[in-house]
């Protein structure tokens, strides 16, 4: 096993999911339910399901297309989304 690829690994997706809106919903649930322990067990479940999911794809995607291509392709989406945030406003109307 590469150790520092898992830490690596480990150490992204920790500090990717602080305070997304999945831990939000664990935070309701857990406060509010009489069972924390499931609502523990149930988001434990789903975040290692969606997980699972996105690295079969990736592995599944990575056979056509070269990682080389795949890095450009997430280096554009990525600038679209930023140029999007930064030159567009926000289309809530909470005025």
């Amino acid at each position: 096993m590469d150790w520092q690829l898992l830490g690596l690994t480990f150490i992204t997706i920790f500090l990717a999911e602080i305070g997304d809106k999945s831990q939000l919903a664990a935070i309701a649930l857990g406060g509010s339910s009489k069972s924390p322990v499931a609502v523990f067990f149930g988001s434990v479940t789903a975040l290692i399901t969606t997980s699972l999911l996105g690295v079969l794809a990736g592995g599944a995607v990575a056979v056509f297309i070269p990682a080389q291509v795949l890095k450009g392709l997430a280096a554009i989406g990525f600038t679209a989304l930023a140029v999007r945030l930064l030159w567009y406003p926000s289309q809530d109307n909470d005025e």
